[in-house]
């Protein structure tokens, strides 16, 4: 079986022959799967060659769907995201991962001067008195980790 390439069809002829076997191939699914699945459904269609929409099953079923995904988008806010919505969950995410990211390296820039400190017996000249009092809770980390 050979695989359908899938390209625009400049064929004005072509192209609407295959617009309308797709939009009675999709109608058909459509129908098929509120009847095996018992759900609601609907299909709005906006046909190039005509300037009406065509709906299934009609234009109230369609208004029903689509009033009840409405409805259940304002119930369930937390699986309904709009484009916006989601960029904005993901930049937070980003956010957080990069904070997390920042405090480890943090703490292993505190961990290589308190190694030098160790071996050297000399803080290095760039801390300030925050840092140093860093690297001593640190220190006292490190060594309850090792007493466990």
């Amino acid at each position: 079986m050979t695989k359908v390439e899938l390209s625009y069809i400049s064929n004005v002829t072509a192209r609407k022959a295959t617009f309308k076997k797709r939009k009675k191939g999709i109608l058909k699914k459509v129908r098929e799967l509120t009847i095996l699945c018992g759900i609601q459904a609907c299909l709005i269609v906006f046909n190039p060659f005509k300037s009406e929409v065509e709906v299934w099953p009609n234009p109230e079923g369609v208004r029903q769907v689509i009033k009840k995904y409405q409805n259940a988008s304002v119930i369930d806010q937390t699986k309904n995201v709009n484009q916006e919505s989601f960029i904005m969950q993901r930049i937070t995410k980003a956010r957080d991962q990069l904070k997390k990211l920042r405090q480890e390296n943090r703490e292993k820039e505190l961990t290589i001067d308190m190694f030098k400190y160790m071996k050297e017996k000399n803080l290095p000249d760039k801390l300030n008195v925050e840092e140093v009092k860093e690297i001593n809770e640190l220190i006292e980390k490190k060594r309850k980790d090792i007493e466990k």
